[in-house]
């Protein structure tokens, strides 16, 4: 079953308008990051995806995270599989992720393991599973580009588990971008700016 989204039409059109994947947190849903779409690139083509399974808490979430922050493989690869299915439909030149929390996740694993699918990933609250590292092709990614945020008072994902991304991302040949903020488990003023900063340098 395809998964739901919500669209945004480019508030200017052109022949090659790139296009933005959203993907949001365990226990909420396709609303959560649409909503900073009118503060994005103007040029972008917007898709917010719903997690395919519904969260025992309320809301959708894409997978089982286990308290050890090791994750369901099962499920996550069920869902990673979806979202390529989506994001293979789509005719666009420059496509980009944009996840939260266990969107970040998600994002990183599609963007590690198809490494000619995306442009670019803006990775926020989120880390790249260590359990997963055997599926990473980190030698291939030398047109990736990759925005990475963190709050360093993080409750929810502590800025080790970013670290220790950035440390995995060191031995591949993405461009990376990290950045930690003085903020908790969310995307405050001063990283939604750098991110709309980063995503407007990849489009031009």
């Amino acid at each position: 079953m395809p998964l739901y989204s919500l669209y945004s039409a480019p508030q200017q059109q052109s022949d090659s308008n790139p296009t933005l994947i959203m993907l949001h947190g365990r226990g909420s849903d396709e609303q959560d990051l649409f909503g900073l779409k009118d503060q994005l690139d103007p040029r972008l083509t917007i898709y917010s995806l719903r997690a395919p399974h519904q969260f025992e808490w309320g809301g959708y979430t894409w997978f089982d995270l286990y308290e050890d922050g090791t994750i369901d493989e099962k499920g996550f690869w069920e869902s990673t599989n979806e979202i390529i299915a989506f994001l293979k439909t789509l005719q666009t030149k420059k496509l980009f992720l944009l996840g939260f929390s266990m969107g970040a996740i998600m994002s990183y694993a599609i963007a590690l393991t198809h490494p000619t699918l995306c442009t670019g990933v803006a990775a926020l609250s989120g880390f790249a599973p260590e359990q997963l590292r055997q599926q990473y092709r980190l030698q291939e990614l030398q047109d990736l580009h990759i925005f990475v945020s963190h709050g360093i008072q993080d409750p929810v994902i502590p800025i080790s588990a970013a670290r220790e991304t950035k440390n995995l991302l060191t031995h591949s040949n993405a461009h990376v971008s990290y950045n930690e903020y003085t903020m908790a488990h969310q995307i405050n003023d001063d990283c939604l700016s750098d991110v709309k900063v980063w995503l407007h340098t990849m489009i031009l």
